[in-house]
C-alpha cells in the first residue's frame, strides 16, 4: 500500500507540474525576453538576431532584447544563460561554436548538452575567405603559394576558440599544410575591423559583416567555405572547386533555452520562430546576407547539435587542433 500511494502521488505531482507549465504558457510572454548572444557586437549574430527578432517580437507581442555578452570564446554569455531562470525570458543564440567550443575547452562552466534545453535551427551561414587588397594574391591558388614561399608571414584574424572564423582558418592551414600567424579579437566586429584597416592580411568570416565592403571593392573575397557557390556572392567560387578539394564549413543558427524551461513554453517559442522564419520579410533578409533561413523541431536541433559535438571533437583530435 504504501508503495502504491507513492507511485499514485508522484503521477499526481506529474500531473500538477504539466498543467501548471500549461498555465504558465498560456500567459507567456507578459514581459520583454532577453535574447543572449555570446559575441561581440557588430558581427554576423548580431545582425541575424535583429533580423529575426524584430519579427518574432511581432508574433510574441512582446519585446525581443539583444543583449550581446561577449567575451571568453563565447563561454562568458553561454555561461549567462545556463545559470538564468528558466521561465521563457532569457534565450542563447546558439551558433556553431555552440557544439565545437567543447572539443577545445575539456573544462567549460556548463554542460552543453545537460544545461541547455534546444528551440529551434533558425539559419544555416556561410564562411568567406576574404583579404586586404593590399596582399597581392587574386586566387586560393595564389594564397597557398605565397603562404608556402613565407611561412607565418601571412596573419589572419579571427574570434579565437569555438567560433567558425578560427576553425575555417585551422582546415584551410590542416588541409593545405600552410603556416600563418592568428590574432584573436573579440568578435566579428573588431576582426573585420581590422582586416579593412590592414592589421591582418585575411579572414575567414560569415558573410554578413563584411559584405558591403566586398562589394564596394575595400576587402576581396578567394572563396566561399560552403558546397555550393553563394547567391550572395555567386561569382566567387567554392574554396573545394578554388583549390582546396573536400573543403567544407558550414555554421547554424539556433534558439536554445535554460534546462528547465517549461515545455509548453519551448513549444510556443518553437512554433513562434517557425512563424517568424516563414515570414517572406525575413527569409529575403536572411538571404541577402547570405544566410540560408531554415527550421526544426526542438529534438531535431537537439539531435543536430549533439551530432555536431562528436563530429568537431572528433576532427580536433585528428588535426590536433589547439586554442589560438
Amino acid at each position: 500500500m504504501p508503495a502504491r500511494r507513492t507511485a499514485t502521488m508522484l503521477m499526481l505531482t506529474g500531473i500538477l507540474s504539466a498543467g501548471a507549465g500549461s498555465v504558465y504558457a498560456q500567459g507567456y510572454p507578459n514581459k520583454p525576453i532577453r535574447w543572449i548572444l555570446p559575441y561581440a557586437p557588430g558581427g554576423a549574430t548580431e545582425i541575424i538576431a535583429r533580423i529575426v527578432g524584430h519579427r518574432l517580437s511581432e508574433v510574441l507581442g512582446q519585446q525581443i532584447i539583444i543583449d550581446t555578452r561577449g567575451g571568453g570564446a563565447s563561454i562568458v554569455g553561454t555561461e549567462l544563460v545556463a545559470r538564468a531562470v528558466p521561465d521563457g525570458y532569457t534565450m542563447l543564440f546558439g551558433t556553431f561554436g555552440f557544439a565545437f567550443t567543447p572539443s577545445l575547452h575539456a573544462k567549460l562552466p556548463y554542460d552543453t548538452e545537460r544545461d541547455f534545453a534546444p528551440v529551434s535551427l533558425i539559419g544555416n551561414g556561410l564562411l568567406a575567405l576574404v583579404v586586404h587588397p593590399t596582399l597581392p594574391v587574386h586566387s586560393v591558388k595564389e594564397l597557398i603559394a605565397m603562404a608556402k614561399a613565407k611561412p607565418n608571414q601571412i596573419n589572419y584574424g579571427s574570434t579565437g576558440g569555438g567560433s567558425s572564423s578560427n576553425l575555417g582558418a585551422l582546415l584551410f592551414k590542416s588541409m593545405t599544410g600552410v603556416q600563418m600567424t592568428g590574432i584573436i579579437y573579440k568578435g566579428a566586429g573588431p576582426s573585420t575591423a581590422a582586416l579593412l584597416g590592414a592589421e591582418v592580411n585575411l579572414i575567414f568570416s560569415s558573410i554578413l559583416p563584411v559584405l558591403t565592403h566586398i562589394k564596394s571593392g575595400k576587402l576581396r573575397t578567394l572563396g566561399v567555405s560552403s558546397r555550393k557557390r553563394s547567391a550572395a556572392l555567386p561569382d566567387v567560387p567554392t574554396i573545394a572547386e578554388a583549390g582546396v578539394p573536400g573543403y567544407e564549413l558550414v555554421s547554424w543558427y539556433g534558439i536554445l533555452v535554460p534546462r528547465g524551461t517549461p515545455q509548453p513554453v519551448i513549444a510556443k517559442l518553437n512554433q513562434s520562430a517557425l512563424q517568424a522564419i516563414q515570414s517572406k520579410e525575413v527569409q529575403e533578409k536572411l538571404a541577402a546576407q547570405g544566410v540560408e533561413p531554415a527550421t526544426s523541431t526542438p529534438a531535431e536541433l537537439g539531435k543536430y547539435v549533439s551530432t555536431e559535438i562528436a563530429k568537431w571533437s572528433k576532427l580536433m583530435k585528428e588535426i590536433g587542433a589547439t586554442h589560438e
